[in-house]
């Protein structure tokens, strides 16, 4: 009978023994998306977990974790266990805006390690067709010649439109009111269409097919490129309003005192899935734009969000724009 526990306890140290040697990952990973399904992070988690599947050789599952702006998920991948299976996939707002916006119960740099730089998108400036504007610099022009009179939607209070708004008119010294609205772009856009609004900063998966139709007029997007999806619409550079940059962007990030490991193969996972021909041509076809793969590692997203909260956090602060 001893010798049977002898051998017994030897086979379960074996296991063990195997067990540990094995390579991360040994089992599936999750990706916790601080938003809805369907939505662009949504969509850019689900868009990477095949390519990402391939190069690590585990399954990705996607959790939606909705509420309050992104906070809710953000603050479950905060404390899930650090052992590099859990992975919190967010944007501009989720992890750089929110640490203005509303009173966190967890810091957006210290309780997280950066893994991987995603891809961005700017904002297109849009505004109803008749706006007699012909460029960014007529309307800033146009917009100052009458104060507070022209309005912008926006998804409410601290939302990315709100925000840009916000910056534009710090910016180009332009004052408008801005409108809050429920629903989101779909209602801002279809109210631009009818003229009940002037303008608002969009995303281009929800502008681009009403400024092809030419119900809406495009004044440039927020950025120093051009589109891909549609380089006939200039940047804000070009257009009259020059470094007004504002991009949501995308990142990957695990709970502090993950395994270097497991930060290591996630990014090399990530970044390897940002060269995929097919993985490009859908983003780009939702207005994407992947920078170079220099900043695209733990250590660029590191200092990209550094400089983003030095950038975002006072001018969100002097705007008074909070939430409990």
């Amino acid at each position: 009978m001893k010798k049977l526990s002898v051998y017994v306890a030897l086979a379960s140290l074996t296991l063990a023994g195997t067990a540990s040697a094995q390579s991360y990952p040994t089992r599936p990973i999750t990706f916790i998306v601080p938003y809805g399904a369907g939505g662009p992070v949504d969509v850019l988690a689900r868009l990477l977990a095949e390519p990402m599947r391939q190069a690590l050789g585990q399954s990705i599952v996607i959790e939606n974790v909705t509420g309050a702006n992104g906070t809710i998920g953000v603050g479950r991948a905060v404390r899930a266990a650090p052992d590099g299976y859990t992975v919190s996939i967010g944007n501009w707002p989720s992890h750089i805006t929110n640490g203005a916006i509303y009173n966190l119960s967890y810091d957006i740099q210290r309780d997280l390690e950066p893994v991987a730089r995603l891809s961005a998108n700017p904002y297109i400036i849009v505004a109803r067709k008749d706006l007699p504007a012909q460029d960014v610099k007529e309307l800033v022009s146009w917009l100052k010649a009458s104060p507070d009179k022209a309005s912008a939607g926006t998804a409410g209070l601290g939302s990315g439109q709100h925000i840009s708004a916000v910056y534009f008119q710090k910016s180009t010294g332009t004052k408008f009111q801005s409108v809050p609205y429920k629903t989101g772009s779909s209602e801002i856009i279809r109210d631009i269409v009818a003229g009940h609004i002037d303008l608002t900063f969009d995303q281009a998966i929800t502008a681009l097919s009403h400024v092809r139709s030419g119900s809406v007029k495009a004044f440039a997007v927020t950025s120093d490129k051009r589109l891909d999806a549609a380089p006939e619409i200039p940047t804000v550079d070009e257009a009259g309003a020059p470094g007004v940059y504002i991009l949501t962007w995308y990142g990957l990030w695990m709970p502090k005192g993950a395994p270097k490991e497991a930060i290591e193969k996630i990014g090399n996972a990530a970044r390897a899935a940002l060269t995929d021909p097919a993985v490009r041509a859908k983003l780009a076809t939702l207005g994407q734009q992947i920078p170079p793969p220099e900043q695209q590692t733990a250590a660029a997203l590191a200092a990209h969000q550094k400089a983003e909260i030095e950038k975002w956090h006072p001018l969100i602060k002097e705007a008074g724009i909070k939430l409990d």
